[in-house]
């Protein structure tokens, strides 16, 4: 390791020469309190930026151990120093002069949800931390400008690193109410199964958002309240007694009219699968953590998915029981959803009539007589919903405004009026008695077989120099070979497609042989990232910022991917 003085002696040294130059800095560097490597030097001040990290001693750190000693209140602590930390650079970036990218810096955006990334490492064994950043490094044209990158390297980082990476610095209060806030976030997910529970929204959380493109809170929103029929309280370690409204295991149905707040609670559902940031709103809006959001997708790819519980005797004799499509339809898609969704190991389903297949998810007594069961080849999602309940233990909650069907076979029946719920499952049960029930000729029930084994194609393993571009939320290229994940709702950030493309290609280059099942192949890689951590993904011809998606979500992009045989 190299002392802090020859890093600024190599600086002056360089200075003024071309900006190839800069790649004789590459090494770590002892600044005292912290140490900075130089990991990688861009190629010209328009390319993509530098990439450095600061490694802090755990000593120095100095952050109390029960602050890190669970995963979730580790993850939970990462997030908060990382957001400190990208707040101070964010005051610097572009303060140092220069051409194309020159005196950037450049930090993971965290948004309202709390999630795993190698951008901050909190060392469960010593305490230490790693912070992953990017720097433009100056140059006037393409002329080395060592004097800025000085400014960047020990006039600007040390203050940021002093202000947000050692504990000393911080607000103790501050930091330990993220703890505890994690901690009773993972006692609520923790009751739900004891209490019966699929969901947890607590009193007063503000579920709008501030826009469709912004996820802050909606100013002036009206604060959530628990009907007194769903009312549930749990004492929490450390904020003590929370009320909310439980929303028990079975088939939950939320209808109501247009614009009062049915999909609106939905999505505060869907994102209940993580823990969100203090000030959100929703930080007590707790689902179960395997919760998956289904939908119909047209277009996406189907590999030999057991679909036969939902589609059957299809024109042409296509079997139903191994079937594979490049350009699945609305119903085909859902269907499919729902056999990988039991796949992935989900106990709930989320809903939304709005992004369904309306074919799939019921048959109206009148089309029934006009177009016989024995004539229709797909089986309505109202007709498995109990099942999957009562035999797989698998909840739905679904939102309806048009079809009163699902008033039949619902436990609970929730009316949001002005953005609050009311427990009308008396009322609509009693009013659907008035009116005949749904009955469908079906076939009996059977649990799909799980026995797919993925194979991957050149497109992912038969090039030297793979290539990799994330596209926001919406999809990866790798290669030629491109995966969409637009329909994949529960994706939060851009860096979980990071993930889920390194861990596609991890997959594809140590796991997958054609032998192990699909179950087997996401299994190794949950291990792999529970004992090594999702830094151990980090490669060369990978994405370097990752966030960590969940299972469901592993499970979906592999699905999706074309470039994968099963």
């Amino acid at each position: 390791m190299k002392s802090q003085e020859v890093l600024k002696n190599m600086l002056a040294r360089i200075d003024h020469r071309g900006y190839p130059a800069y790649k004789e800095l590459q090494g770590m560097y002892d600044f005292g309190a912290y140490m900075l490597s130089i990991d990688h030097v861009q190629g010209d001040p328009f390319a993509a930026p530098s990439k450095v990290h600061i490694e802090v001693p755990g000593q120095k750190a100095g952050f109390p151990k029960e602050y890190y000693d669970t995963e979730d209140k580790r993850t939970a602590v990462q997030d908060f120093v990382l957001r400190l930390f990208a707040g101070e650079v964010q005051n610097y970036s572009f303060q140092a002069k220069g051409s194309g990218k020159s005196g950037l810096l450049s930090v993971s955006r965290c948004g309202q949800e709390i999630l795993e990334r190698t951008a901050c490492v909190l060392n469960p064994s010593d305490g230490s931390l790693v912070v992953n950043m990017e720097i433009g490094f100056p140059a006037n044209g393409r002329t080395i400008a060592s004097q800025e990158l000085i400014r960047i390297l020990f006039d600007f980082l040390p203050g940021c690193v002093e202000k947000s990476l050692f504990y000393r610095a911080l607000d103790p209060k501050a930091c330990a109410n993220v703890a505890y806030l994690c901690e009773d976030q993972q006692a609520i997910r923790s009751a739900l199964k004891e209490k019966g529970l699929t969901a947890f929204i607590a009193d007063g959380s503000i579920l709008p958002r501030e826009t469709g493109v912004s996820d802050l809170p909606m100013k002036h929103a009206v604060p959530f309240i628990s009907p007194e029929s769903l009312r549930v309280t749990l004492d929490l370690p450390n904020r003590g007694p929370v009320s909310g409204m439980g929303i028990p295991l079975g088939v939950t149905l939320i209808v109501g009219g247009g614009f009062h707040g049915k999909s609106t609670l939905l999505q505060a559902l869907e994102r209940g699968v993580y823990n969100h940031i203090a000030g959100d709103g929703r930080e007590y809006v707790i689902t179960d953590a395997s919760a998956g959001k289904l939908r119909s997708e047209d277009s996406r790819s189907i590999s030999n998915v057991d679909i036969s519980l939902f589609i059957h005797n299809l024109p042409g004799k296509s079997d139903t029981t191994s079937f594979s499509t490049a350009d699945a339809s609305g119903s085909t898609s859902q269907a499919a959803n729902v056999i990988e969704g039991i796949e992935s190991g989900t106990s709930l389903f989320l809903i939304d009539e709005d992004t369904s297949a309306t074919n799939f998810m019921v048959r109206d007594e009148l089309m029934q007589r006009v177009v016989a069961d024995s004539e229709e080849p797909i089986t309505p999602f109202i007709s498995r919903v109990r099942d999957l309940y009562e035999k797989l233990s698998i909840s739905s909650i679904l939102v309806s405004g048009s079809s009163g069907s699902y008033f039949h076979v619902a436990d609970t029946v929730i009316q949001m009026k002005e953005y609050v719920p009311y427990d009308i499952t008396d009322r609509a049960k009693t009013t659907a008695a008035e009116f005949p029930p749904f009955t469908a000729s079906v076939r009996p029930f059977s649990v799909p077989a799980f026995h797919r084994c993925p194979q991957p194609g050149k497109g992912l393993t038969g090039s030297d120099r793979t290539k990799v571009k994330v596209m926001g939320r919406e999809s990866i290229l790798i290669n030629k070979s491109l995966t969409d994940l637009r329909a994949v709702e529960q994706l939060t950030d851009n860096e979980q497609l990071n993930g889920l493309a390194a861990l596609l290609l991890e997959a594809a280059e140590h796991k997958m042989d054609g032998k192990k099942t699909l179950v087997q192949v996401v299994d190794l890689l949950e291990k792999q990232m529970d004992e090594k951590g999702l830094a151990s993904l980090l490669a060369p011809g990978r994405p370097s910022d990752l966030a960590r998606p969940r299972q469901q979500e592993i499970f979906a992009c592999l699905n999706r991917c074309r470039e994968l045989r099963f």
